[in-house]
């Protein structure tokens, strides 16, 4: 992709999750919940807003281009450009009024993820990526924490929507607790992998990612020197993402995998 275009990408997204965090950060006095993939997986009226505001400005500034949303905007692409965004990453915190949730969004070509947003106003945290182009929070160059031994390391996880999963997420909970310094659960994927790429967590598993739940945090941890695989350290996706420093994932991977 030409700098230009990334760069053009780059601050539309930019701006895109500055105002839908604005958005989100105008919290209602009440809460319309609706049921997705179980009673405990739901959606709010700001899921719904803000990503009405983000594909709004998307086809206002890009007409052609494609959407991916969670909360079901697909538009195919005609420009090559789609992009891909979760408009409200941690709606249970959300609506709990914990810190931690965010504004995802990613543009992403035939090549792969472009460009990431997360925009995080509750932990005053905004940050972003390009590719081959570092990652940065609140204007400033990061990079994930390397080398970093298991026994010294402050990870990060999530709990699936699927509760039977939760059974097989506590095992493997029992498996790492003793190995590792501790382990955190902040409740969004898009501030879990940027704590990584800051340095402020040493590395992050999860099983049951979307698409929009990765792409925008994976390309900033992966930009600030990040490994991103799956399980056994091929393509992460559904089944589980492995987020680590070098040193780190290598660890993580032999004692997940």
């Amino acid at each position: 992709m030409e700098i230009s275009l990334q760069l053009e990408l780059l601050e539309l997204a930019k701006a895109m999750g500055r105002e839908a965090g604005a958005l989100l950060s105008q919290r209602p006095s009440g809460f319309e919940l609706s049921t997705k993939s179980n009673e405990i997986d739901f959606a709010t009226q700001m899921d719904k807003a803000s990503e009405a505001h983000i594909v709004s400005r998307i086809h206002s500034a890009r007409p052609d281009d494609g959407v991916i949303g969670e909360e079901g905007s697909n538009i195919p692409s005609k420009s090559g450009i789609t992009w891909v965004i979760d408009p409200l990453d941690g709606t249970v915190n959300y609506v709990y009024n914990i810190p931690g949730w965010n504004v995802s969004i990613a543009a992403k070509d035939s090549d792969g993820v472009q460009v990431g947003v997360v925009s995080a106003p509750s932990v005053n945290g905004f940050w972003y990526a390009t590719a081959g182009g570092g990652a940065f929070a609140n204007g400033e160059r990061i990079k994930c924490n390397d080398p970093v031994n298991l026994d010294r390391a402050m990870i990060t996880t999530g709990f699936a929507y699927d509760l039977e999963k939760r059974n097989e997420q506590a095992d493997l909970i029992k498996k790492l607790a003793p190995k590792v310094r501790d382990i955190r659960r902040l409740g969004a994927a898009g501030t879990d992998f940027a704590y990584v790429a800051m340095g402020v967590l040493d590395g992050y598993y999860e099983y049951g990612l979307n698409e929009w739940d990765m792409a925008a945090g994976g390309l900033i941890a992966t930009e600030a020197g990040a490994i991103l695989t799956g399980r056994n350290g091929g393509a992460p996706g559904k089944e589980m993402i492995i987020c680590a420093g070098p040193t780190l994932h290598a660890q993580l991977v032999a004692e997940i995998g």
